[in-house]
């Protein structure tokens, strides 16, 4: 199940960890198709990397995410792996009156809904490949949250529950489901976060990950290591600690 020689679709494959993804498993020998909702970053991509494939998707327009699955799979019918990467992050205030709920409309849409969406309307096709996956990115926030951004804390701790499920429900089909776990990583997911010193290095990050992505036998989870001080803080009775230290 190692991903080399398969057609791999990447959401939010413009920029941050779902480009440095997509570009380090086309150097693995993969053929790789990327979404986007930015034109101009979506078209850099394509041009500094001959080969890929990529389409723009906005998945806060229904009709856009509604015609794309059918789109990309006439497309491309090899079309074998599937990595949910597109995701959003905004800062939310609670103490405010009124609270305004745009962000986490926003933040639900994106993370939440837009993934469930996809992954409905492409996993028939999947099942009919003899060897596929289904890749999810969640977050370390996922189970320790940030306290500024509760509603993307909360979106990616859904997307760990769900992807769950939906691993054990596709047991018994070709189709494998996987969970790749970020920490902090310095891209510019949040404004200024590349810039953050505790930040993982992207490079780091992806070159971690990709070697877990090339193994035999890949992880229901793939973690890399700075990720276990939130993905274990409550197994290992550090929750509380964890908590402080990120909403220090």
């Amino acid at each position: 199940m190692a991903l080399i020689n398969r057609t791999i679709l990447i959401t939010g494959g413009n920029s941050g960890i779902g480009r440095a993804l997509a570009e380090a498993l086309q150097a693995q020998g993969n053929r790789i198709i990327v979404t986007g909702r930015k034109t101009d970053s979506l078209n850099a991509v394509l041009a500094a990397n001959p080969g890929m494939v990529g389409y723009r998707l906005d998945v806060m327009d229904p009709a856009v995410l509604t015609d794309f699955p059918a789109r990309v799979i006439a497309d491309h019918p090899d079309l074998d792996t599937i990595i949910l990467n597109a995701g959003i992050m905004e800062t939310e205030d609670y103490t405010a009156a009124p609270v305004a709920l745009d962000v986490a409309h926003r933040t639900i849409a994106t993370n939440v809904t837009a993934p469930i969406e996809l992954a409905a309307a492409l996993l028939p096709h999947l099942q009919t490949r003899p060897q596929a996956a289904l890749f999810t990115v969640s977050s370390g926030l996922a189970f320790v949250p940030k306290a500024g951004n509760p509603v993307y804390s909360a979106s990616k701790a859904a997307i760990h529950s769900w992807t769950q499920s939906l691993r054990h429900q596709l047991r018994d089909t070709s189709v494998r489901v996987h969970e790749i776990v970020p920490p902090l990583v310095a891209t510019e997911l949040t404004p200024g976060q590349s810039q953050v010193a505790a930040a993982m290095p992207l490079d780091a990050f992806t070159q971690e990950v990709v070697t877990i992505l090339s193994q035999t036998v890949i992880p229901d989870e793939v973690l890399v290591d700075r990720v276990n001080f939130q993905r274990r803080a409550e197994a290992d009775g550090r929750f509380a600690a964890a908590f402080a230290t990120i909403n220090a």
